[in-house]
């Protein structure tokens, strides 16, 4: 599926005549999906929560990994601030007031749209906010007390959409797309010949997704081995396989992976 600009439209377009594509802010996406104005969405766990969205979750895409967290001041000692009533800024009423609740904090709320860490220490005391390496509220002179929650990117449908045989088929095949999108993004395909003599041993230390794929080379001069392996594991397996006596190693990228 390809999605391409519209010129500064919030209706890009793609390339199957089923699907119609709308971009909307992640705050509201959960709670369309869910009136069923939207059939599917993607939006942060975060608004699913904040939103209290009755929907379906389909995938976690494990993208745009956020922690939702609580902070205040650097000069703060936040035993002694909560022992009064205190201003807490964020955009997530419904986690926060949840939050301090939960706390037994005294605290009044106050709404932000956007740029949260700015408020204290003037107008709050303490805000609860999003931040991936927290970067941000360092350099805003604060320092975080506590994580909230953590969030990340989640493929999300409505209720009713997946009660409805078409819809829900071509909501399955499309969660399956990304699904192997995501996990080929993880792997990559190692080939790499081996002598007969060797071939065995090689086997029995090969990582692979279920066996390796195993083929004759022509003259009968060994055997071609196909591997599918973790990205992260490459770095180590190929001097590994270079002492097994593989040669010819070849990395290739994967596409799609879908098991």
């Amino acid at each position: 599926m390809k999605i391409s600009q519209n010129g500064r439209n919030y209706r890009p377009f793609i390339n199957d005549s089923e699907l119609e594509v709308k971009l909307l802010k992640p705050q509201i996406i959960s709670k369309l999906v869910e009136l069923g104005s939207q059939d599917i969405g993607f939006c942060g766990l975060d608004w699913i929560i904040e939103q209290d969205a009755k929907v379906e979750e389909l995938l976690d895409l494990e993208l745009d990994k956020v922690r939702i967290v609580s902070a205040v001041p650097v000069g703060y000692d936040f035993s002694k601030l909560i022992k009064r009533k205190i201003r807490v800024a964020s955009e997530y009423e419904r986690i926060v007031k949840k939050y301090l609740e939960q706390k037994g904090i005294n605290y009044e709320y106050i709404k932000t749209y956007g740029a949260t860490e700015c408020y204290p220490p003037e107008d709050a005391d303490m805000i609860v906010d999003n931040v991936s390496t927290g970067n941000t509220l360092k350099d805003n002179n604060l320092k975080i007390v506590e994580t909230v929650m953590s969030s990340s990117t989640r493929f999300i449908a409505n209720i009713d959409a997946m009660k409805d045989n078409w819809k829900q088929g071509k909501i399955k095949n499309i969660t399956m797309l990304i699904k192997s999108v995501l996990e080929a993004r993880k792997r990559v395909l190692i080939e790499m010949n081996i002598s007969e003599a060797k071939l065995k041993e090689l086997l029995e230390t090969l990582p692979c997704m279920k066996s390796p794929t195993v083929s004759k080379l022509y003259g009968g001069r060994g055997y071609a081995v196909k591997i599918a392996v973790k990205r992260d594991e490459v770095k180590e397996l190929i001097p590994e396989l270079l002492q097994e006596g593989a040669t010819d190693i070849l990395e290739y990228k994967l596409e799609k992976v879908v098991k």
